[in-house]
Order: C-alpha cells, then structure tokens, then sequence
C-alpha cells in the first residue's frame, strides 16, 4: 500500500520543472514493427526499460519495500499451452502482444525484487481478503476473473453468470446482481483456493488510471443518490468552506481527488481504490490482462481461450451508458488544481507503470487546446 502523500525521488526533466507530468509509457512504432519483425525482442526489452524506469527507481530506494508484492510464479501445464494458443490466434494483433509483452515483462521485473512475498497467503489479512473477494470462479470452465469496478465488470458477470448456467444469455434486460450465482475465492476452502490459482486460466482487465476515476466520479455522484448520501455529503463537508446543507449530489472532480488523496488505499472503496490493490498482480500470477481500449477485441480472445460456447459473444454496452472520451477527460484534468493531481498521482503510480499507461498530458500549452 502507498502511503497517503509521497514525494516521489523521480528524475525531473524540463518538461517536469515546468508543470507537465511525465509521460511512463512507451512510444511504439507498430507499423515499425510490423515491416522489422526481426528487432521484435530488442525493442521490447527497450520499451519494458521505458516503461518501468519509475518504478525501478523507486524499488533502488526502497519505496516498495513495505507493499507486500511476492514474484509471479508458473501456473503449470494450462499455462503453456496458453500462451502457445495465443501465440497462434491470428486474431491477436502485433500491437496486443507488444503490449501484454510489457506489462508481462514490467510486472515480472517488479515481483522479483528482494523482500517481497511469495503467494497471496503473505499478503496482510485486509489485503488478501480484498484480492479474494475480487476474482470470481467458473469451475465449469476452469477460469479465474478479477473483476475492477468501472473496467467493464458488469457485462464480464453477465457472461459468467451464463457460462455457469445461471444466466440464459448475456443480453437478458434485468439489473445486475453483483453477488448472486457468483462464486469468488473468498467463498472457498484455502486448498480449494490454492488449487485453481495453481491450474485454472487467471486473467483481468485494466483501464487508464484517471480515465477510470472520472468515470466512478460522473457515475456515483452524478446518478446514483446512495453514493451521495454516504460519501458525497461527507466530502463536501470535509472540504468545502461553506458547505451549508448538501445532499451530496453536487460535489466538484477537486473536491473528489482531495478526498482520494486523504483516504487510506486500503479502506478505499473498490470503485476507486488501485487496481493493483484489488487484483495483487504480484501474488497471483494472471495469463492474461486484458485493455478497456480493446475491451472487444480482448473479451473475444479470452472466450476463445476459455472454451466459451460460439453463441456466448461478450455484451455491447448499454445504450444509456455515457463513455469518457479524451476529451472529457482532458476537461476535468485541465480545469483542476495541477498541485492536487500531482500530489493524487503517485497512489496510483503501480496502475500507470505495471500497466503501460501514460501520465496525463497538462501543460498549459495542451491545456490551451
């Protein structure tokens, strides 16, 4: 776990000095790629380097040390002919594998630092019960899924509910249960437990870090009245000089980061605490992360791996859904206090550097446009 506010020991460039944030993704040139096939390997190792330089920083001087993060471990026989299946699916472009390539290189380079655990029954009791409630279990496919709030997770429910049996199909119009006909790792026996994480296929989803912020933000305090009434009031109380009487449905995107950057990770809740903290891709060795960029395109893939029936196609989103665009994303960004975001920044640093994600852009010549 991060502490509340860390002042982060990174190198500092011009671009850092004037306001700008720094950029930890790699620049890849696929199309490069593509006609060079050959410099595949080389060039990866180069962006993995890229993309974890952060991180390794931190872990030289010892930032990590307290975060209880044990090294990934071989999931056995399934697992090498996992990654042989993917290897062959021509429906696995050269920009997905460059990408898994590097989380799964980033990730491995991380874990396997000194001092760090070795299985999720190392982790402290709060974080292995956090990671156990989150990954649900189809014993009748033999899959493992850690579910991120705000990563799609409700149509990903949807489509195990009806590989399980417990759903017809996935376009059925009710409200989704989050808990019923569901089984997770928190729900069985610790030898049950240590079975399928040995054997069974594991994979998640991850999303940009403050793409899936904003979007918690707009959903909860601007639709949903429970989330108002229990964290929006409380917010603007905390926060707001004059709050006067409020019922929480009118809390700003800086008031919402000021409470982030006061809470403590793990109490936070799931809809906006770390993906790191709720899926541990460090105690528990995942086959597959799959992008909400290419929340399709992956889901497809990982339903061919799985063995899901041809028929079961993972769920179109729902008409009255509002996305975050880059755009929108851009606006609440760049109409924030930029001290606040650089404070808020480095307790989801492990979401930006494990999964490839770049820094957000504010400079005031991007926020200009």
């Amino acid at each position: 776990m991060l502490p509340r506010r860390l002042d982060i020991g990174m190198p500092r460039t011009n671009a850092a000095r004037s306001g700008s944030l720094v950029n930890l993704r790699p620049r890849v040139n696929t199309a490069s790629l593509r006609r060079h096939s050959a410099v595949l390997p080389s060039v990866l190792t180069f962006a993995v380097i890229v993309a974890s330089g952060g991180l390794l920083l931190m872990i030289e001087k010892g930032m990590l040390n307290h975060m209880d993060t044990p090294p990934p471990r071989g999931t056995g026989v399934r697992s090498d002919f996992i990654r042989n299946t993917r290897k062959q699916d021509p429906n696995v472009d050269t920009e997905s594998q460059i990408v898994q390539e590097i989380r799964n290189r980033t990730i491995r380079t991380m874990c396997g630092q000194k001092n760090m655990p070795h299985s999720i029954w190392t982790l402290p009791p709060v974080q292995r019960r956090t990671v156990l409630q989150h990954i649900l279990v189809s014993d009748k496919h033999k899959f493992l899924y850690c579910y991120v709030p705000k990563v799609a997770c409700s149509n990903w429910k949807r489509v195990v509910k009806v590989l399980n049996g417990a759903l017809e199909n996935v376009d059925v119009k009710i409200k989704m249960d989050h808990k019923n006909d569901l089984v997770f790792l928190a729900d069985l026996k610790p030898e049950e437990i240590k079975y399928r994480l040995k054997t069974y296929f594991k994979f998640m989803f991850v999303r940009d870090p403050m793409e899936r912020l904003l979007s918690a933000y707009r959903n909860k305090f601007g639709e949903i009245e429970a989330y108002q009434k229990r964290y929006g009031v409380e917010i603007i109380k905390r926060y707001r000089k004059n709050p006067g009487k409020t019922n929480g449905d009118d809390v700003t995107f800086a008031e919402f980061l000021h409470y982030l950057l006061d809470e403590d990770v793990e109490k936070m809740n799931e809809h906006w605490m770390p993906i790191y903290n709720l899926c541990q891709p460090c105690a528990v060795t995942y086959d597959f992360i799959g992008s909400y960029e290419r929340l399709h395109q992956d889901a497809q893939h990982v339903l061919q791996l799985i063995g899901a029936p041809a028929h079961i196609q993972f769920p179109e989103r729902q008409t009255w859904y509002k996305p975050v665009t880059t755009q929108t994303l851009h606006y609440y960004l760049c109409n924030i206090p930029q001290r606040l975001l650089r404070d808020l920044l480095p307790k989801y640093i492990l979401d930006f550097s494990l999964y490839t994600y770049p820094f957000p852009n504010t400079t005031s010549a991007f926020c200009r446009h």
